[in-house]
């Protein structure tokens, strides 16, 4: 069983940067594929991006975030990383970090994710 908790979160300015972290404790952090989904107010929780268990150039985002955001992990530190820049209002959600799917063509979707952190607050104000 994997642990996973999120940080980094805060309030921004458009156009402004944050960057979350999610260290993962216990099970064997370098065998998952690890996810970002976040969740708005009053919306259905969204993919936004996904890294390979192996790491390295595997990943995969959604459209809205493609170019301003970047995922990435340390499995010595057993730790993904999501770098936001260009943030926009729309941006605005809860980011949770799960780990995940046994099958990297499963990424997407949230039931396929295994073990959830508590989330963390990220506010883009215009």
């Amino acid at each position: 069983q994997v642990q996973v908790v999120e940080s980094g979160g805060g309030k921004v300015q458009a156009g402004g940067s944050l960057r979350l972290s999610c260290a993962a404790s216990r099970g064997t952090f370098s065998r998952y594929n690890m996810g970002w989904f976040r969740q708005a107010p009053g919306k259905e929780r969204e993919f936004v991006a996904a890294i390979h268990w192996s790491g390295g150039s595997i990943t995969d985002y959604a459209d809205s975030v493609k170019g301003r955001f970047t995922i990435s992990r340390d499995n010595a530190k057993n730790t993904v990383y999501l770098q936001m820049n260009s943030l926009k209002p729309e941006d605005t959600a809860v980011y949770y970090c799960a780990a995940g799917p046994a099958a990297w063509g499963q990424r997407t979707a949230s039931y396929e994710y295994r073990y959830w952190g508590q989330g963390t607050q990220v506010t883009v104000s215009s």
